[in-house]
């Protein structure tokens, strides 16, 4: 190259270079060894609205007033060592003299050398990128509220999500105040709100509180918070010693100006003209003052909290709902039984479930003891177990055997799970499947005999009065309402006087070798201790973090009916019966002294019962009778044949037997057995004669 085209090369470079610096768009800065600037463009002095002649000779780092000035040297000291350029690192500094404006600048840094090697210093090319970053940052931001409010179904838990969402990232200080009615499941009111109506600090995220969370209180009049509720518009407000709202509310006044808060923006918890409560955003120190930008973001992020909210609210209302449901379905005033003692422990799960629990009194002064579960959760369940609850009651009314009361309530299952099927398909409860288990014992006090058939639950366990345990290997029955059609059956044990039997869901009695063993351990552990006592020491046992479904437990505790409380007839089948069975009786209850009337109306009725099972019945036929709550008078013959009431003409002179007894009995029936069947009648014991 000639010496004219080296002075046409440089005078060439010297243009473009010239030409850059006037013409770039973005800001450009030359550096020398020291990190000062030493030459930049016009575009440079409007980045930082500062001249040209202002900034040079000056660091850097005191230009662009960065938020770590240490750490962006060490990056161009960097640069300027190993020639390695750094490419669109954001920086950010301050430009206001409170320091509370924000820029963000995209800068590109290289190294400047000549053509021997020699380093001259750093270009630095700087974008301001605020307008981009704060866009950006706010859909961070409610990005960030979407995917993590509203994740749990409790509106104190969606407003402490909301708050841990927005702080720091949007603001330093959040605060969510809930009308009180909302957390518990009730309607919010409508905009706009009554100054009467109470909201209560559901969740806070800052430094220091004006008061503590779970507060609750009126909003006071003639400040932001009371004014969003009237109409709904979003307040920016400064804080500062001359806003008059703050002599409304002292407590916040004085946390305000201990926390250095210089900002607030009051959004409403707002969907289709119903409030919710409010949400007060704070921005403290060098943060920015709220703007129009910024009320735009929080209004989307309360949009989103307060249909969370409502989510949560409608659950806890149909959790409540379903609660009193299954509640209102279970006894609530236990029969008095004198033949067991019963325990019930529920252990609720939050969004409610369909255990219940029984202790029907049968014939003979025996007791049925029933556990089942409706599988599911909430209100669906709640109303399924009261439908199978009440089928069950009257089922057992008809002195059927324990297997063929889960035959009967299986079939009562698969009815109602069909009418679900048929239900359209937009209704939810189309896609809920229905099933259930049950386990049914029936405990006679006389025979001291325990017969038990289950369907999908587990075994119940005995605990014998010293304190030895154990099962009474129960055949497992198929699942209600399940496709399993095997036939269910029962096993008869003998249980002796004192013994516990604990009869449980899926819980603490269920399939878990754990919670068996709990129950196991605390009944072995004190076998004799009165059995609300040991439903308390299996509550306080019971893992609560561990409950996330409803568990049942019910401790039954047997007696023996006394000897002289049972006494039996053999009696000939011919017409000498009845008067034998009359005077039996007699004798019987005037040494048991039952009042005169009962008395008469139990010869009557036995003599009538009798009649029937020599008439119709076959040999041999045995009288019996118990006195427990009841009197219970029983004949028993080997026919199979079924009795039934029958109406009888004026004229005839038979067939009003049973009908008679239907008349002045409180309840009769027929059960059957192996040996043939046996009709019992109960009359009230009454009061002792001469009592």
């Amino acid at each position: 190259m000639t010496t004219g085209d080296e002075s046409t090369a440089a005078e060439t470079e010297h243009a473009v270079l010239k030409a850059v610096f006037a013409q770039q768009a973005v800001g450009l800065y030359v550096l020398d060894g020291k990190m000062r600037i030493i030459r930049a463009n016009t575009n440079a002095a409007a980045v930082r609205s500062e001249s040209v002649d202002a900034m040079t000779g000056k660091r850097f780092t005191d230009v662009f007033g960065l938020e770590d000035p240490e750490a962006e040297e060490t990056v161009a000291r960097e640069v300027l060592a190993t020639g390695v350029p750094v490419i669109d690192r954001l920086v950010r500094g301050r430009d206001s003299p409170d320091g509370r404006s924000l820029r963000v600048y995209s800068v590109t840094t290289t190294r400047l050398q000549n053509d021997r090697g020699d380093i001259l210093g750093l270009t630095a090319c700087a974008v301001d990128v605020t307008e981009s970053e704060r866009t950006r940052h706010r859909k961070s931001v409610l990005g960030a509220v979407r995917e993590r409010v509203g994740r749990r179904l409790d509106v104190v838990a969606v407003c402490e999500e909301l708050v841990d969402a927005v702080v720091p990232a949007f603001s330093g200080t959040a605060v969510v105040e809930v009308v009180e009615a909302v957390v518990r499941g009730e309607d919010p009111p409508f905009v706009p709100v009554d100054q009467d109506v109470p909201l209560r600090r559901a969740a806070f995220k800052g430094d220091t509180p004006a008061r503590p969370v779970g507060d609750i209180r009126h909003p006071p009049h003639g400040t932001p918070f009371a004014r969003v509720l009237t109409d709904l518009h979003p307040r920016v407000v400064p804080v500062d010693e001359d806003a008059t709202w703050l002599r409304a509310d002292p407590a916040r006044a004085e946390a305000a100006r201990a926390s250095g808060a210089h900002s607030l923006l009051v959004v409403a918890l707002e969907l289709r003209g119903e409030v919710f409560g409010t949400v007060s955003f704070y921005r403290h120190g060098q943060e920015e003052p709220f703007d129009g930008e910024d009320v735009q973001l929080a209004s989307a992020v309360c949009t989103h909290a307060a249909l969370c909210i409502d989510n949560a609210r409608r659950y806890a209302r149909e959790r409540a709902i379903a609660a009193t449901v299954q509640r209102r379905a279970l006894p609530q005033r236990p029969v008095d039984l004198s033949t067991v003692e019963i325990s019930p422990l529920v252990l609720a799960a939050p969004e409610g479930g369909g255990a219940w629990f029984d202790a029907i009194p049968m014939s003979g002064a025996r007791t049925a003891l029933i556990v089942g579960d409706v599988a599911g959760r909430g209100m669906a369940a709640a109303t399924a177990m009261g439908q199978l609850r009440t089928a069950l009651c009257s089922l057992v009314a008809l002195d059927l055997d324990a297997d063929e009361l889960l035959a009967r309530l299986n079939d009562t299952v698969v009815r109602l799970a069909a009418e679900r099927t048929a239900l359209p398909a937009a209704d939810p409860l189309h896609r809920e499947p229905l099933t259930a288990g049950c386990v049914i014992a029936v405990y006679d006090p006389v025979d001291l005999t325990c017969t038990i058939a289950r369907a999908g639950l587990p075994e119940p366990l005995i605990v014998g009065p010293e304190g030895s345990s154990h099962l009474p290997n129960a055949p497992a029955g198929p699942i209600l309402g399940g496709p399993d059609n095997t036939p269910f059956a029962t096993v008869t044990v003998q249980l002796r006087e004192k013994s516990v039997l604990a009869m449980g869901t899926s819980g603490p009695a269920g399939r878990s070798p754990e919670h068996a063993d709990l129950v196991r351990t605390v009944l072995e552990r004190s076998p004799g201790q009165d059995l609300r006592d040991l439903c308390d020491a299996l509550a306080y046992a019971w893992d609560a973090g561990d409950r996330r479904d409803e568990a049942l437990v019910l401790l039954v505790r047997t007696k023996r009916l006394p000897a002289e409380r049972v006494v039996g007839y053999d009696l000939p089948h011919g017409p000498e019966a009845a008067p034998m069975a009359r005077a039996a009786v007699r004798d019987q209850l005037e040494h048991w002294r039952v009042g005169d009337e009962t008395a008469i109306t139990a010869e009557l009725v036995v003599s009538e019962l009798v009649g029937n099972a020599v008439r119709y019945g076959k040999p041999p036929i045995r009288l019996r009778m118990i006195l427990d709550r009841v009197l219970t008078c029983e004949v028993a013959d080997t026919s199979m044949s079924s009795p039934h009431v029958r109406h009888a003409r004026l004229a005839d002179e038979t067939g009003r037997g049973l009908f008679i007894v239907a008349s002045v009995a409180a309840n009769w029936g027929t059960r059957y057995h192996d040996q043939g069947k046996t009709v019992w009648a109960e009359l009230p014991a009454g009061p002792p004669h001469g009592g």
